[in-house]
């Protein structure tokens, strides 16, 4: 099977004190960190792709472009979306967005690459 432009996916996440930014240790305030936007939308990304994914093979994240906007306080529930925007060979680019009440909390663009997963997990 192979992914398509336009596959996509949501993760949906009510903050908690193990997402802030103290506990990340990515800033002293109690709101949604920054690495775990990422990990958000690195999330939603793959949930995006699983079904067509091959056997034996996974992608791995290799880069992310993101604007985090606006703080999302603990409590605060949270929609990570990811949408294939174009395939080049191995070479997956989606468009990513977390919006808390229908506002952005942060945009961009996250990158992964398909690979072999015994080749990629054997040193």
């Amino acid at each position: 099977m192979e992914h398509q432009i336009g596959a996509w996916a949501e993760i949906t996440t009510t903050v908690s004190e193990t997402d802030t930014a103290l506990h990340f240790g990515s800033g002293d305030v109690a709101v949604l960190a920054t690495p775990r936007v990422v990990a958000l939308v690195e999330e939603a990304a793959c949930k995006a792709i699983r079904s067509s994914m091959e056997e034996g093979r996974t992608t791995v994240g290799t880069r992310i472009e993101l604007d985090h906007l606006l703080p999302s306080p603990i409590g605060s529930e949270v929609v990570a979306r990811a949408e294939v925007l174009s395939l080049d060979g191995h070479w997956i680019e989606f468009g990513v967005v977390v919006t808390m009440d229908d506002r952005e909390v942060a945009r961009g663009r996250h990158y992964r690459v398909g690979v072999a997963r015994d080749r990629f997990e054997t040193p």
